[in-house]
């Protein structure tokens, strides 16, 4: 359990430690918000240290990614929020490996040179109750316990990946239950609408999903005109009454919608706001998911090593990536989805979105009863992703389980959580890929 953690974390930093300050360091983890940050966190604890490190944010850790890692001349490498996965090639590497990770392992026993810190093997659920960036910190802390002015970070990791829904518990929760107890984070119940207006707050909501207002000019102006609200006023600037207002409205739209209940639980809930990050952390998340999968990786590791003009920057830049979400979930709700007995899908121009609309457009768009696959082709290559929901789950939906199994049957590449997962396999082999995961979920689901 939490004793497991801890002594790997001991292993890990002794590990780092051992390495002569001249080391050439490397850091590779994923570019989402859970990866951004557990990057930030390793690395501002090795230059803490007096480490130098060379860090490279992933789309995914598969063929390409990794075989330029193994051409590199590092004394070490660090994995974040990947690894586990992709273990027997990791083993083939020349150097000594740190792996921290929260996703399906693919067997417990490693070689000498690997620590394989992953928290399913540590009676911990990586689906709900870890993330990458609330590992990192319990190595982070174990270099040096002063590390844990960097909890905020962790946080926002585990709000990134969605590990609020049905409320942050485990691991998590004892990290936050510090973060609360030392001050370094303030609580305050709301809901998510953040923008440089009302108007901006509405448009670009992504998530949650407001049918007929998210990206709806005309809808926006009907509502505010109604509750009459000026477009140009900001959230906090609203009275408690016309606040309590709009939240009952967009609530009642949700539901009106069909949302489900475990999904508007987390619409108004309770906050947590870092005075050090300047920011309510899923609003924090929130910027770094679309710094990663909106082509400013960089950026995105900027902020989190705290580089004020980087988050200014990447607030102006978070409206484009936005937008392309809306296009996309404005199509999905006008044209649908193709179906199979078991599966949803739909074709998505860019890989690095086509997950998050689908777990959006999972929630708020199509109902509850099959998971939602994102397909793009690219480079001779079908990048998928796939998303699911806590009904199906309890059903026994696996989708990371799933993905591996697909993945190895047509000599790609695959995995994930239960709820959400993704593959790489060959472009010309889609309408297998489709019939196996179609053959593999409806078992699983018993359809």
């Amino acid at each position: 359990m939490t004793d497991d953690i801890l002594g790997l974390s001991k292993k890990a930093s002794n590990m780092i430690l051992s390495m002569p300050k001249s080391a050439r360091i490397r850091v590779a983890s994923h570019y989402d918000a859970d990866g951004i940050t557990a990057a930030g966190i390793l690395c501002t604890a090795l230059y803490r240290e007096g480490y130098d490190f060379h860090a490279s944010l992933m789309r995914n850790p598969f063929t390409q990614g990794l075989e330029r890692l193994r051409q590199e001349e590092n004394e070490m490498i660090i994995f974040l929020d990947m690894g586990s996965g992709q273990i027997d090639t990791i083993e083939k590497f020349d150097c000594k490996t740190i792996i921290i990770d929260h996703h399906q392992y693919l067997k417990s026993e490693t070689s000498k040179n690997i620590l394989q810190i992953n928290a399913n093997l540590c009676g911990i659920d990586g689906n709900y109750e870890a993330c990458g960036a609330t590992l990192s910190l319990s190595v982070a802390k174990t270099l040096d316990p002063g590390n844990i002015d960097l909890v905020s970070l962790a946080l926002a990791g585990a709000i990134g990946d969605k590990q609020y829904i049905g409320g942050i518990r485990g691991y998590n929760k004892t990290i936050l239950d510090e973060a609360l107890k030392k001050g370094f984070l303030r609580q305050d119940a709301g809901i998510k609408l953040h923008g440089d207006s009302l108007y901006d707050s509405l448009y670009f909501s992504v998530d949650p999903y407001y049918k007929g207002l998210s990206g709806n000019k005309k809808g926006i102006y009907t509502l505010l005109e109604r509750l009459h609200l000026d477009k140009n006023t900001k959230i906090e600037d609203l009275d408690d009454m016309k606040k309590n207002q709009l939240q009952s409205f967009l609530i009642f739209t949700l539901i009106k919608n069909g949302c489900q209940k475990n999904i508007l639980d987390t619409v108004i809930r309770e906050r947590y706001i870092s005075d050090m990050l300047k920011c309510e952390l899923e609003r924090f998340a929130d910027l770094l998911d679309a710094c990663g999968k909106g082509g400013n990786r960089g950026l995105g590791l900027k902020i989190c090593l705290g580089d004020k003009k980087a988050f200014e920057e990447a607030i102006e830049l978070e409206k484009e990536y936005r937008q392309g979400i809306l296009d996309e979930l404005l199509k999905l709700e006008k044209d649908g989805v193709k179906e199979k007995k078991g599966i949803r899908y739909f074709y998505s121009k860019d890989s690095s979105i086509g997950g998050v609309v689908g777990g959006i457009a999972a929630n708020y768009i199509f109902d509850r009863e099959k998971p939602l696959l994102s397909l793009v082709s690219k480079n001779d290559e079908l990048h998928v992703s796939c998303r699911g929901n806590q009904y199906l789950v309890n059903k026994g939906l696996d989708l990371g389980l799933a993905m591996k199994d697909v993945s190895s049957q047509l000599h790609g590449h695959g995995g994930g959580h239960k709820i959400a997962a993704g593959a790489t396999v060959s472009s010309e082999k889609e309408k297998e890929f489709l019939d196996i995961v179609d053959k593999i979920i409806t078992h699983q689901m018993k359809v």
